[in-house]
């Protein structure tokens, strides 16, 4: 069974930079519930994930989209902050951290093993795709509003809804890593 601990040493670096510590408590324990109602068993499952199943995702796992997708948003914030004379509206970094953390939670859900060495979508994955789970999973672990944004609309799911600022930054770090997959399996990724 995954634990507190092993979710914490996957995430420590940045869940070290969440400064409010219910928050980071409560992201640890939606991966926890995520994976018990999966059935993910160790930290070696959770690294062979592919994080997507809708192209070839070339050997990254959902563990390494995770990370980069959150290190992407937060670049994209520091960016703005370090070039801006004046920011023009208010991130709060903790939430920009956690939602990355779990913009996928969803796909603990969503992802199963096929029973042949690969894998395959889930029948929760068929019924509600991961934005949707991750929310569910989320609010049932006691997170709230702009977290729960981040959740629900960082995919196709967010397209025309309010959407916090967090929930930009993640949703254009996660498509700026899913993105360039698509183009190179069809060949239109230039060298």
């Amino acid at each position: 069974m995954i634990s507190y601990k092993d979710i914490f040493n996957l995430f420590e670096e940045l869940l070290l930079e969440i400064t409010d510590e219910e928050l980071r408590e409560k992201t640890i324990e939606t991966w926890v519930e995520g994976c018990r109602q999966g059935g993910w068993q160790t930290v070696e499952e959770l690294h062979q994930i592919p994080f997507t199943l809708l192209t070839d995702a070339c050997g990254i796992s959902f563990i390494e989209h995770t990370i980069a997708v959150t290190r992407g948003a937060m670049g994209l914030l520091d960016a703005q902050i370090n070039v801006y004379s004046k920011m023009p509206y208010t991130v709060n970094r903790d939430i920009l951290i956690a939602g990355g953390i779990l913009h996928d939670v969803g796909k603990l859900l969503e992802i199963e093993p096929d029973g042949k060495g690969g894998y395959q979508k889930s029948y929760s994955g068929k019924i509600a795709r991961h934005p949707i789970s991750g929310t569910v999973l989320a609010a049932q672990c006691g997170l709230t509003g702009p977290i729960l944004n981040t959740i629900a609309a960082h995919a196709k799911e967010g397209d025309g809804r309010p959407r916090s600022l967090e929930t930009v930054l993640i949703h254009q770090a996660d498509f700026a890593t899913f993105d360039p997959l698509v183009l190179k399996k069809s060949n239109m990724l230039l060298d």
